[in-house]
Protein backbone atom coordinates (compact mmCIF):
# COMPACT_ATOMS: atom_id res chain seq x y z
CA UNK A 1 0.00 0.00 0.00
CA UNK A 2 1.30 3.28 -0.90
CA UNK A 3 1.75 6.63 1.15
CA UNK A 4 -0.47 9.73 -0.63
CA UNK A 5 0.83 10.77 -3.84
CA UNK A 6 2.25 14.15 -4.25
CA UNK A 7 1.62 16.13 -7.57
CA UNK A 8 4.81 15.65 -9.03
CA UNK A 9 4.11 12.02 -8.48
CA UNK A 10 1.26 11.14 -10.96
CA UNK A 11 3.99 10.01 -13.90
CA UNK A 12 5.03 7.57 -11.21
CA UNK A 13 1.72 6.38 -10.74
CA UNK A 14 0.82 2.97 -12.83
CA UNK A 15 -1.63 4.15 -15.55
CA UNK A 16 -3.45 1.81 -17.68
CA UNK A 17 -5.56 1.74 -20.79
CA UNK A 18 -9.50 1.07 -20.92
CA UNK A 19 -8.33 -2.24 -21.66
CA UNK A 20 -6.35 -2.77 -18.53
CA UNK A 21 -2.43 -2.38 -20.65
CA UNK A 22 0.39 -0.55 -18.85
CA UNK A 23 0.59 3.17 -20.59
CA UNK A 24 3.26 6.01 -19.12
CA UNK A 25 1.71 9.54 -18.42
CA UNK A 26 3.68 10.30 -21.21
CA UNK A 27 1.95 8.47 -24.24
CA UNK A 28 -1.31 9.86 -22.23
CA UNK A 29 -0.72 13.27 -22.50
CA UNK A 30 0.48 12.41 -26.25
CA UNK A 31 -2.87 10.83 -26.98
CA UNK A 32 -5.09 13.19 -25.09
CA UNK A 33 -3.30 16.11 -26.53
CA UNK A 34 -3.71 14.78 -30.08
CA UNK A 35 -7.69 14.54 -29.25
CA UNK A 36 -8.09 17.59 -28.15
CA UNK A 37 -6.17 19.48 -30.85
CA UNK A 38 -9.32 18.16 -32.65
CA UNK A 39 -11.37 19.50 -30.17
CA UNK A 40 -12.28 16.96 -27.91
CA UNK A 41 -11.80 17.32 -23.91
CA UNK A 42 -10.75 15.82 -20.93
CA UNK A 43 -12.79 14.74 -18.40
CA UNK A 44 -10.99 14.01 -14.72
CA UNK A 45 -12.14 12.46 -12.11
CA UNK A 46 -11.61 10.27 -9.00
CA UNK A 47 -13.32 7.72 -7.05
CA UNK A 48 -12.29 5.57 -3.79
CA UNK A 49 -14.05 2.60 -2.26
CA UNK A 50 -13.27 1.29 1.37
CA UNK A 51 -12.47 -2.20 1.85
CA UNK A 52 -11.58 -3.33 5.68
CA UNK A 53 -8.00 -2.20 5.99
CA UNK A 54 -7.53 0.36 2.77
CA UNK A 55 -9.16 2.67 0.74
CA UNK A 56 -8.44 2.04 -3.06
CA UNK A 57 -8.39 5.59 -4.81
CA UNK A 58 -8.63 5.12 -9.12
CA UNK A 59 -8.52 8.33 -10.85
CA UNK A 60 -9.22 8.48 -14.57
CA UNK A 61 -8.52 10.66 -17.39
CA UNK A 62 -11.45 10.51 -20.30
CA UNK A 63 -10.43 12.10 -24.18
CA UNK A 64 -13.93 12.63 -25.21
CA UNK A 65 -15.32 14.70 -28.14
CA UNK A 66 -18.67 14.42 -30.62
CA UNK A 67 -17.43 12.64 -33.80
CA UNK A 68 -14.32 12.00 -32.51
CA UNK A 69 -13.60 7.83 -30.75
CA UNK A 70 -13.32 8.30 -27.01
CA UNK A 71 -10.70 6.68 -24.57
CA UNK A 72 -9.90 6.59 -20.84
CA UNK A 73 -6.66 5.86 -18.71
CA UNK A 74 -6.99 5.24 -14.92
CA UNK A 75 -4.48 4.57 -11.93
CA UNK A 76 -5.21 3.18 -8.79
CA UNK A 77 -3.68 3.37 -5.63
CA UNK A 78 -3.80 1.86 -2.21
CA UNK A 79 -3.86 3.87 1.00
CA UNK A 80 -4.40 2.66 4.25
CA UNK A 81 -7.93 3.19 5.92
CA UNK A 82 -6.40 4.74 8.64
CA UNK A 83 -5.71 7.71 7.16
CA UNK A 84 -9.25 8.89 5.44
CA UNK A 85 -11.57 7.44 8.33
CA UNK A 86 -14.13 10.10 7.91
CA UNK A 87 -16.44 10.81 4.92
CA UNK A 88 -15.35 14.31 4.15
CA UNK A 89 -11.66 13.32 4.50
CA UNK A 90 -12.27 11.17 2.12
CA UNK A 91 -14.23 12.87 -0.53
CA UNK A 92 -11.61 15.85 -0.14
CA UNK A 93 -9.06 13.19 -0.93
CA UNK A 94 -10.72 12.30 -4.11
CA UNK A 95 -10.69 16.14 -5.21
CA UNK A 96 -7.62 16.93 -4.10
CA UNK A 97 -6.00 13.94 -6.46
CA UNK A 98 -8.52 15.73 -9.42
CA UNK A 99 -7.53 18.86 -9.43
CA UNK A 100 -3.83 18.20 -8.88
CA UNK A 101 -4.11 15.86 -11.88
CA UNK A 102 -5.38 18.93 -13.72
CA UNK A 103 -3.08 21.19 -12.30
CA UNK A 104 0.19 18.93 -12.95
CA UNK A 105 -0.73 19.00 -16.68
CA UNK A 106 -1.62 22.54 -17.15
CA UNK A 107 1.70 23.16 -15.83
CA UNK A 108 3.94 20.08 -17.03
CA UNK A 109 2.06 19.75 -20.34
CA UNK A 110 0.29 23.06 -20.95
CA UNK A 111 -3.25 21.80 -21.51
CA UNK A 112 -5.99 24.21 -21.72
CA UNK A 113 -7.88 23.90 -18.52
CA UNK A 114 -11.04 25.67 -20.89
CA UNK A 115 -10.56 21.85 -22.65
CA UNK A 116 -10.44 20.42 -18.83
CA UNK A 117 -14.17 19.54 -17.21
CA UNK A 118 -13.32 17.98 -13.44
CA UNK A 119 -15.95 15.49 -12.30
CA UNK A 120 -16.39 15.19 -8.46
CA UNK A 121 -18.01 12.22 -7.00
CA UNK A 122 -20.37 14.30 -5.13
CA UNK A 123 -24.22 14.70 -5.17
CA UNK A 124 -25.72 18.50 -4.99
CA UNK A 125 -26.72 20.60 -2.28
CA UNK A 126 -29.79 20.45 -2.73
CA UNK A 127 -29.82 16.12 -3.38
CA UNK A 128 -29.19 16.11 0.40
CA UNK A 129 -27.25 13.43 0.64
CA UNK A 130 -24.03 12.33 2.09
CA UNK A 131 -21.68 14.54 -0.16
CA UNK A 132 -24.32 17.07 -0.65
CA UNK A 133 -23.01 19.27 2.67
CA UNK A 134 -19.54 19.30 0.92
CA UNK A 135 -20.72 20.15 -2.97
CA UNK A 136 -20.34 23.62 -2.56
CA UNK A 137 -17.13 23.96 -0.83
CA UNK A 138 -15.34 21.60 -3.04
CA UNK A 139 -16.76 23.40 -5.96
CA UNK A 140 -15.66 26.42 -4.74
CA UNK A 141 -12.37 24.40 -4.56
CA UNK A 142 -12.29 23.06 -7.71
CA UNK A 143 -13.53 26.80 -9.64
CA UNK A 144 -10.28 28.36 -7.42
CA UNK A 145 -8.16 26.34 -9.14
CA UNK A 146 -9.11 27.61 -12.26
CA UNK A 147 -11.18 24.64 -13.21
CA UNK A 148 -14.85 23.47 -14.26
CA UNK A 149 -16.36 20.96 -12.63
CA UNK A 150 -19.62 18.81 -12.57
CA UNK A 151 -21.14 16.95 -9.82
CA UNK A 152 -23.85 13.88 -9.77
CA UNK A 153 -25.66 13.12 -12.03
CA UNK A 154 -23.45 14.98 -14.32
CA UNK A 155 -20.15 13.61 -13.18
CA UNK A 156 -19.74 10.73 -15.48
CA UNK A 157 -15.81 10.13 -15.14
CA UNK A 158 -15.87 9.96 -11.76
CA UNK A 159 -19.25 8.43 -10.74
CA UNK A 160 -18.88 5.47 -13.44
CA UNK A 161 -15.80 5.23 -14.96
CA UNK A 162 -13.56 5.75 -12.01
CA UNK A 163 -15.95 4.03 -9.73
CA UNK A 164 -15.34 0.39 -11.68
CA UNK A 165 -11.98 1.16 -11.58
CA UNK A 166 -12.14 1.85 -7.29
CA UNK A 167 -14.08 -1.45 -7.05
Amino acid sequence: MGEIPAINEFSKMEWKSASGDDVDLESIVRICSRFVNKGAKLFIGTDSFAASHKITFATVICVYGRGISSKYFFARDYIPKNYFRTLPTRITEEVRRTVELAEFLRENYHIDPDRMELHLDISPFQAKKGTSKYADMLKGYVAGAGFQCKVKPDAWASQTIADKHSK
